[in-house]
């Protein structure tokens, strides 16, 4: 049984650790032939103090995975945004309708070819929705893809389809579909399946803890720290 680690840091305050995560992130992007990501063109968010990341480790502290939240501020505009705007303006609209409640968006998840199909996504996904509360918001969005989607509605996302196609883009490329989601019940998790619903509630409660992960290929430990540190600014 394998180990792994999960931990949640601000962006802006470990630059050696962003540099890993990107590196990470584009290798993987580059395995599957997409080189045309709009957010990986100045890479802003590492500087923005409202950005956290969680990423998963091997005992070792290799970085074998990884994704991002960013809480919007309403001066610089989220990743979905900047990545669908040309499509669709009434992207800025949504986001900012969610404003009262605050809204964040995750993105940038990736996983090492060497732990694929082992359940890295989904252990970082729950882990994500998980730390809302801690973070202070309480709508989520995000776009994913076709490949993506049932991970994204186990946890509680819905296809907002006021946008695009009904709710359809062509991005990155016109060989992927993506979608635009959302988690407008973060606090009873409603709309997530039973299982992930459970784990996700179980972590709020007890951020810090080991807890044995079902995968595509076997069951696998996980030790969380899901503390945020330092304090929400």
């Amino acid at each position: 049984m394998t180990d792994f680690k999960v931990e949640i840091y601000r962006a802006a305050d470990h630059p050696e650790r962003n540099a890993v995560f990107i590196r990470g992130h584009s290798s993987v992007l580059k395995d599957y032939g997409v080189t045309m990501i709009t957010s990986f063109k100045e890479q802003k968010w590492v500087h923005q103090p409202s950005v956290y990341c969680l990423v998963a480790s091997t005992p070792s502290g290799e970085m074998i995975g990884g994704i991002r939240i960013h809480i919007a501020d309403f001066i610089t505009p989220l990743p979905l945004e900047t990545a669908l705007h040309k499509m669709d303006t009434g992207i800025h609209d949504l986001v900012k309708s969610y404003a009262g409640e605050g809204v964040g968006e995750l993105c940038g998840l990736w996983n090492a070819k060497k732990v694929a199909r082992v359940g890295i996504s989904f252990v970082l996904t729950r882990a994500a929705v998980a730390v809302m509360p801690y973070l202070q918001f309480r709508v989520l969005m995000g776009i994913c893809a076709e490949y993506s989607l049932n991970m994204f509605k186990n946890v509680g996302f819905e296809i907002d389809v006021s946008l695009g196609d009904n709710g359809e883009f062509p991005y990155p490329t016109t060989a992927y579909i993506t979608r635009v989601v959302g988690i407008l019940k973060s606090s009873s998790l409603a709309t997530a399946h039973p299982v992930d619903r459970k784990k996700i509630l179980d972590l709020r409660n007890s951020p810090v803890q080991e807890r044995i992960e079902q995968g595509k290929k076997g069951e696998f430990t996980v030790n969380y720290n899901l503390r945020v540190s330092p304090n929400v600014p």
